[in-house]
């Protein structure tokens, strides 16, 4: 049988023979630990299962967002690839035809007199530029204030737009004003995993205006017949793309549901907002099963403190922010990894994004330019892989 995307379904494991399942689950455990490499040591390397690349796309893994740590200027990041280069603050891969596959990447950390303090891997994953051509594609991005800001789903749709690509269809209800030609997509402002959920006013209509504009009701609530909240995704799919579900939604949310956590103790608040997106993505599940559910990974801070102070004074703090954040990344990591029978996936959007030239100077949470396009270019990497 063949999934949404052409490939083909997972078989049962019961069917294996007997030494090929012991194969498959130790296999399995292998890459259950490889998926979250959380170490006991103080750096506490993570690093997702996968990174994701095509041909002449630059993608990179930013030493500063795999491990927790103010200076990571301190530590010799140490990396054994057939492919790419390791620079001062980044690994970099800008993969060619040739190198279409899957590579081993190991990462080792050190202190500077070369002893090592922490190590794990990943499998760099390369897919052909050509990678689900002549397919569909209906795509439905939901997220917060990074989303509303529209430049990474303008960086999705114009990497589509290249040759080689499924001919696609973006569905929402959203087109801020940076949102180019069609582009549209559920991201609002200051929005968490349970406004999805359950924001909802009667009394309201549509989106308000300004920078940080978002909808006081949720797209996927609907009012009945005594104006009562009912969340109904068959119905939003009804009104907004003809009765078609989606085959990838993408999610991009974690900044406004934890920022204000506490850094020494964010686990509470991290379980209940891992519990909110659970909720949400058992919805989308249920209405739209063969639809591929891409959970992005929380994106790391900008490098800057002074960043930080000129959006918050002093109320919030780089290193706070980063510790949770971190956190955040960790328990991601154990909630959803291996779950791809349930199409449910990760995009490691937290590895490729420039902690300094990917942000302004000013804004401790929002890329630049360069880095939302970085965010684009790591979702577009995944979809690739799933033809």
């Amino acid at each position: 049988m063949r999934g949404p995307f052409g490939k083909r379904d997972v078989p049962l494991l019961a069917n294996f023979p007997m030494a090929r399942r012991m194969s498959f689950m130790r296999l399995l455990l292998i890459t259950c630990l490889a998926a979250t490499a959380i170490h006991a040591g103080e750096l506490q390397l993570t690093l997702p299962p996968f990174l994701y690349a095509i041909p002449d796309v630059e993608m990179s893994i930013y030493y500063d967002n795999i491990v927790l740590t103010e200076k990571p200027e301190r530590y010799r990041f140490e990396f054994r690839c057939p492919l790419g280069t390791a620079e001062a603050r980044r690994w970099s891969v800008k993969p060619t035809d040739q190198d279409v596959g899957d590579h081993a990447v190991e990462v080792t950390v050190k202190d500077q007199a070369g002893q090592t303090l922490d190590s794990g891997r990943l499998t760099l994953h390369i897919s052909p530029r050509r990678a689900g051509e002549g397919k569909m594609l209906r795509l439905l991005i939901v997220g917060d204030s990074l989303t509303h800001a529209s430049l990474y789903p303008n960086e999705i749709v114009k990497m589509l737009a290249r040759s080689g690509n499924p001919t696609f269809a973006l569905i929402g209800t959203h087109q801020p004003a940076a949102a180019l030609g069609d582009v549209r997509h559920e991201g609002y402002g200051g929005w968490r995993w349970a406004d999805f959920l359950t924001k909802f006013d009667p009394k309201s209509a549509g989106i308000t205006a300004g920078p940080l504009a978002r909808k006081s009701t949720s797209p996927f609530i609907f009012p009945d017949g005594a104006q009562k909240p009912v969340f109904d995704l068959p119905r939003y799919f009804l009104e907004n793309s003809s009765k078609q579900s989606p085959d990838v939604v993408t999610f991009l949310l974690g900044i406004n549901d934890c920022f204000a956590a506490n850094p020494d103790s964010p686990d509470a608040k991290i379980t209940e907002v891992l519990s909110n997106a659970e909720k949400l993505i058992a919805e989308f599940r249920k209405s739209t099963p063969k639809a591929l559910l891409a959970i992005g990974l929380t994106t790391p801070p900008n490098a800057r403190q002074a960043a930080f102070k000129a959006n918050y004074k002093d109320a919030y703090s780089r290193w706070g922010w980063k510790r949770i954040q971190h956190r955040l990344v960790q328990r991601m990591l154990e909630q959803f990894s291996g779950r791809e029978t349930d199409n449910i996936h990760l995009v490691p959007t937290e590895l490729n994004l420039d902690p300094i030239d990917g942000y302004p100077a000013n804004n401790g949470v929002h890329p630049n330019p360069l880095g939302y396009a970085q965010i684009g270019h790591s979702f577009y990497a995944w979809m690739k892989s799933r033809w």
